[in-house]
């Protein structure tokens, strides 16, 4: 059966226009907020039919859809993705009747792949053999997938928040990829005038009809999926009471809506969603906007890691999706990146799918409802489950999820059965101690990375580090280590709370618990530390090696339940925490280049060394966000970034309280002028000419800096 698409209608005037898929604007108004009308008498008679017949994917609903499907074989069995009933997470949050709309299925693994498919075969029909787009991943993907199939070059804009295992993605299909050191609406903007300069098309995002009309075969598929789970007494499809979805730019769930309009316009359905609109904490314009009654959302600057979910500006697209949650009694809410990635690890642990850290913070949005109250048991919920992640982005996973178990290489005629059996059981006498466990929970991630180095310079635990408590007691309850070292002040939750949490669930309340704080302690906490932690350690009044003896004899108990009593130990040495780190770690220099591979030379002058870890940043927005979450000994900046300049770089840093210490050295191929070797001189900053840069004395230069600013 042909397309029914009978017209364009204007969101804003009303105007009707011919049925151009493609079509960007209203031709009277000029706004780009324009929809796909069909003949839906006639849909309705067809699908009142029944569709059972048809084939297992979005094309099924062709009648509603923009295009015909392609007589060129482009598509790849996109849609028609599980509906997934989450059992264990029922049971966690008390609802019996929450399903997973499993979008990871697709070609390219997330829910954009319907968005490429009816894009491409728009693209197709119009004779277009080039597009330009931007992105914050998925779209990129998925575009670049369909469009190599239909043979159409793709020109990708990016950001630099996008990961590297996502731009190889494109490379892989061909994509041209650009990759742009801003924002993502900055990166649109970029992609606009390179479009209009070559005269290609440009797709227009969130308002863009085949993109929109994709998306809604996703509520038509969970309506005709639910109705086959618990079908109605009339026959009818069933509509979910709430469905939620992480967004960005909101594209998804608008499409998703129209689809459960055009439902309710057949009558196959017979009544809408409400919708649960998630955003990344870090990235919520439309969250605050909502929260605050607003009708425009206000643009902001992101500030998260989950970059999928990082559009500051979401337009139009906030307009349309409160109108749809006040119609309904929808709401909107934000997760922090924290809890996301806590919802990624409880759903890959409890229901075995891993999903991207965007899909994440939809499932951490439905844990928030459901603890406030929103989500009835009677309430049927489907949430999406938007895309896959692999590989998983390295700041998901803690540091040591793998074991790795070498059994050596005996040499030539030496590999004798004894030889092998000597290695076997020496690669299983260090597997002993690769599976003890120990995890730590303190805020200071500089207190953490110490116990961690000192414990791992002498055996070879898995430790793994939580900075924040609520992730340290989702890290115990999933790993179940061995020793838990925990701090006692800490935010949002303090180490009294976190010890009583413990103690209360029967399958952590046996696991030892060392105590190494700052706080003074009163005799009442004292009272109350008395019998439930293993011992307490004063910061700054312990001798290291102290420390490590009594984990050590403790992780070689048999015994899980506490057996000696508190102590203070105070030793003769008073070793602070942070001389005790510099005796153990590394020294941390921060390289601010845009030019990566100057700034890959000066990591290697460096860590050859084995004295220095040598961190890149490429932009001064990504240096201040390392410098936000640790403090390097040494900086060295190049003059000229591309969001800065560093001069300017220079002056904010040094007018920093937090940062003015740090010793900065000047590394340029820039002719200064005497302005500027005057700042230079006024900072006490060296000042080193790349092209003719001496390594050796580069290395004893740094040397010489970092040993006089250790003698003060």
């Amino acid at each position: 059966m042909p397309s029914l698409l009978t017209q364009l209608v204007c969101r804003d005037c009303g105007h009707a226009m011919p049925p151009d898929p493609l079509a960007k604007t209203c031709e009277k108004c000029g706004s780009a907020w324009i929809e796909a009308d069909y003949d839906f008498e006639t849909a309705k008679k067809i699908w009142s039919a029944g569709l059972r017949d048809r084939e297992s994917d979005l094309w099924r609903y062709e009648e509603l859809l923009p295009v015909a499907r392609p007589e060129r074989p482009i598509t790849m069995g996109e849609g028609w993705t599980p509906l997934i009933h989450a059992i264990n997470l029922e049971k966690e949050l008390k609802l019996p009747n929450i399903f997973i709309k499993d979008e990871r299925q697709g070609p390219t693994s997330s829910f954009k792949d319907r968005q490429a498919a009816v894009g491409a075969a728009a693209l197709v029909q119009a004779n277009k053999n080039e597009c330009v787009l931007a992105s914050t991943g998925n779209k990129a993907a998925a575009y670049a997938a369909y469009c190599a199939r239909a043979g159409i070059r793709l020109w990708i804009f990016l950001t630099s928040m996008v990961p590297n295992e996502k731009l190889r993605e494109l490379g892989l299909y061909g994509a041209e990829v650009v990759k742009i050191a801003g924002t993502y609406d900055q990166a649109k903007k970029v992609a606009q005038d390179f479009a209009e300069r070559r005269n290609l098309y440009l797709d227009p995002g969130t308002t863009a009809i085949p993109g929109k009309e994709g998306l809604k075969t996703i509520a038509f598929e969970i309506a005709e999926q639910l109705s086959r789970y618990a079908p109605t007494s009339d026959g009818k499809w069933r509509a979910p009471d709430w469905y939620i979805q992480a967004v960005s730019g909101g594209i998804g769930p608008i499409g998703i809506w129209k689809g459960f309009q055009e439902l309710m316009r057949m009558g196959l359905i017979d009544k809408m969603p409400k919708l649960g609109i998630i955003q990344v904490e870090g990235c919520a314009p439309m969250v605050e906007a909502w929260k605050l009654g607003k009708d425009e959302a206000e643009p902001v600057t992101p500030r998260t890691r989950i970059s999928v979910l990082a559009t500051g500006d979401p337009g139009r697209g906030y307009k349309i999706l409160r109108q749809a949650c006040l119609e309904t009694g929808g709401t909107m809410i934000s997760a922090n990146d924290g809890a996301a990635f806590r919802a990624m690890r409880r759903l890959a642990r409890s229901e075995g799918l891993s999903m991207e850290p965007a899909a994440s913070v939809a499932f951490a949005g439905l844990e928030q409802l459901a603890a406030e109250g929103l989500l009835k048991p009677e309430e049927f919920i489907v949430v999406n489950c938007s895309g896959h992640t692999f590989p998983a982005e390295k700041h998901v996973l803690e540091d040591e999820y793998v074991l790795d178990l070498q059994l050596g290489h005996p040499e030539g005629e030496m590999a004798a059965t004894n030889k092998i059996e000597e290695g076997l059981g020496a690669a299983l006498a260090k597997l002993d101690e690769q599976v003890t466990t120990v995890v730590i929970i303190d805020d200071n991630p500089q207190d953490s990375r110490l116990i961690r180095r000192l414990l791992q310079n002498h055996k070879n635990y898995r430790v793994f580090e939580a900075n924040n408590p609520l992730d340290g007691l989702d890290l115990v309850r999933q790993r179940k280590p061995d020793l838990v070292v925990s701090d006692l002040t800490m935010p949002e939750m303090d180490g009294f709370t976190l010890l009583e949490s413990l103690k209360a669930d029967p399958d952590t309340r046996d696991i030892p618990v060392v105590v190494v704080s700052a706080k003074t302690l009163t005799p009442r906490d004292r009272a109350v530390l008395e019998g439930q932690v293993d011992s307490l350690w004063q910061k700054g009044s312990f001798n290291t090696r102290e420390l490590v003896d009594h984990v050590v004899e403790r992780l070689g108990s048999n015994s899980k339940s506490p057996d000696q009593p508190i102590k203070t130990t105070v030793g003769e040495v008073a070793n602070s925490v942070v001389d005790a780190l510099e005796a153990v770690a590394e020294t941390k220099v921060l390289v601010i280049d845009d030019n990566r591979r100057d700034a890959r030379l000066v990591r290697r002058i460096l860590e050859a060394t084995r004295r220095y870890q040598v961190l890149e940043a490429y932009t001064g927005k990504d240096a201040k966000i390392m410098l936000e979450e640790s403090l390097p000994r040494l900086i060295v900046l190049d003059m000229m970034l591309p969001d800065t300049d560093g001069i300017t770089l220079l002056k904010e840093l040094k007018a920093s309280e937090r940062l003015k210490a740090i010793p900065i050295v000047i590394l340029t191929a820039k002719d200064l002028s005497e302005a500027e070797k005057a700042i230079f001189r006024e900072n006490n900053c060296s000042v080193w000419i790349k092209p003719s840069l001496d390594r050796q004395a580069l290395v004893a230069h740094v040397d010489k800096i970092i040993s006089e600013k250790d003698a003060k």
